[in-house]
């Protein structure tokens, strides 16, 4: 039995207390299934903000994982979405019919395998964010958190008038002050240890930095709470993010595995075998995402730009999930994903916090 080292530093006055949080950790939003209202429940119950990862799910879909979210908790959780893009240049247009041909040439093989059709593209690659936002506005969480982009004055002031606290993504220190200046009330800034997408906009911006080295020149910086995210597996990796100036801790990759997360068996797997290295691909998504090198992001080299590939490799990675086959599955995890292990988020959060 192992004896878990108390907390050594007192929860930060500032975000913490406004959330009513008992633990100084964010769940990171997890999209397309592996963030489940029960997830996010059970962290927020047990004392932290958990959150929804709600990206692809149509405006009705987060209505009802809302609604479903409240039935298991009254605490304070957070949804989340991936940003617009109106207010970014270079915005990638739609792809060429050749460079949809070439990007599906590379998947058929993988589908033939698993009995599928060589892939399509469907009618529409993305959900419409206007009205995600709008059932976000409804359902009123207490944050809505957000990736990809930024939003724009009128977004921001829509979430202030409904008590929303509003939480924008940078990975570097240059997007976290574009953040700060559009007035979102904290900044999660993302190492380059992260698991998952890389949740910034500007690619010329992005450091891969480490974790710590980002959040403290972010704090120094930055005029409203920073969040660290990225490699945060132990009590002691929480511990440093808050002495390096963050306010709170986000971690994903150590829940992966806890009971309540929609992780598929095959990808549960792969993270307790640990024999894998993690890499940045845009394979599967068409966005750099971190992740255990597997069969399919070793052999993509013409992925089409986001949201595009990611609509071409969805019926692939259904297939893969159900028939088991690990090495078609967009397995997201951050470099520190061996530390993590099975059991209840409430568990998993006592590891990184214990009270």
């Amino acid at each position: 039995m192992s004896i878990r080292p108390p907390p050594t530093a007192r929860l930060p006055n500032g975000l913490a207390r406004r959330l009513g949080l008992t633990r100084p950790v964010v769940l990171a939003p997890m999209a397309g299934g592996i963030g489940t209202p029960a997830l996010a429940a059970a962290v927020s119950e047990a004392g932290g903000l958990g959150s929804l990862g709600a990206a692809y799910l149509t405006p009705g879909q987060i209505a009802e994982a809302v609604a479903d979210l409240r039935a298991r908790t009254a605490r304070p959780f957070a949804v989340n979405l991936f940003a617009p893009t109106s207010l970014l240049a270079g915005h990638p247009a739609p792809p060429t019919p050749a460079e949809v041909e070439a990007a599906a040439a590379e998947l058929a093989p993988f589908c033939a395998a698993l009995g599928l059709a060589p892939p399509t593209l469907p009618a529409r690659a993305a959900e419409d964010f206007a009205g995600q936002f709008a059932a976000v506005l409804e359902a009123r969480p207490a944050v809505f958190s957000f990736a990809f982009g930024r939003l724009d004055a009128g977004q921001l002031a829509a979430l202030r008038a409904r008590g929303i606290l509003s939480i924008g993504t940078a990975t570097g220190l240059d997007e976290a002050r574009q953040l700060a200046r559009d007035g979102v009330d904290a900044v999660v800034v993302q190492g380059g240890a992260a698991g998952g997408h890389r949740g910034g906009w500007d690619a010329t911006g992005d450091e891969l930095a480490g974790t710590l080295d980002l959040t403290r020149r972010a704090a120094a910086a930055l005029d409203v709470p920073v969040i660290a995210a990225g490699g945060l597996m132990t009590h002691a990796d929480v511990q440093a993010a808050l002495d390096a100036g963050a306010s709170l801790a986000q971690c994903g990759t150590a829940f992966l595995r806890a009971d309540e997360a929609g992780t598929s068996a095959p990808y549960r797997a792969a993270l307790a075998a640990g024999t894998a290295p993690t890499g940045l691909t845009r394979s599967f998504s068409g966005r750099p995402a971190r992740g255990l090198v597997n069969a399919l992001s070793a052999a993509v080299r013409a992925p089409l730009p986001y949201p595009y590939q990611n609509a071409l490799t969805r019926e692939l990675r259904a297939a893969g999930a159900w028939a088991g086959e690990a090495g078609v599955l967009s397995l997201w995890a951050g470099e520190g994903y061996r530390l993590g292990h099975e059991g209840t988020a409430a568990d998993l959060l006592d590891d990184l916090w214990p009270t």
